[in-house]
């Protein structure tokens, strides 16, 4: 993998603020031409460092406003267990984030819903319906204070 250099530093920075900016927005930043830019963001994306563009949507309007952080303790630690659990995680649309962890839990998992009754039914019919699942410990956010998706680079 090659070594990044300042410029392209800083066309990652300004794609991760702003990734509808145009190639000819960010050479004017940069004051350089818009065709060298456009092959570093090509070059970029071709390596891997740019992976997707998404559009960061807003939880409240489209009714999603409950976020809760469920702590997943699995009964069963082999491989296979750990495998299964991982691929039946991937099929469930309301778990935003699944993180596999070493120490007191195994999986943290972050999850959106409509209401607490939502999440209760999610847990109920789905998440506690994964075989090997032991124990839960759900907690819920109160207060948003800060939501990024930018790598400090």
């Amino acid at each position: 993998m090659e070594q990044l250099d300042q410029t392209d530093i800083m066309i990652l920075r300004i794609l991760q603020k702003d990734a509808k900016k145009t190639t000819k927005e960010i050479a004017k930043t940069l004051n350089l031409t818009a065709s060298p830019i456009y092959e570093r963001i090509r070059r970029l994306e071709k390596q891997g460092f740019i992976k997707k563009y998404v559009a960061i949507l807003d939880k409240k309007l489209i009714d999603q406003s409950i976020t809760s952080i469920c702590q997943v303790s699995l009964r069963y630690h082999d491989e296979g267990f750990i495998e299964k659990f991982e691929k039946q995680i991937l099929d469930l649309k309301e778990v935003q984030e699944c993180y596999h962890m070493a120490g007191q839990v195994d999986f943290i998992l972050k999850i959106h819903t409509k209401s607490l009754e939502a999440y209760h039914e999610f847990v109920k019919t789905k998440l506690s319906k994964i075989e090997n699942t032991g124990v839960l410990n759900s907690t819920f956010v109160l207060k948003e204070i800060k939501q990024s998706s930018e790598y400090f680079i």
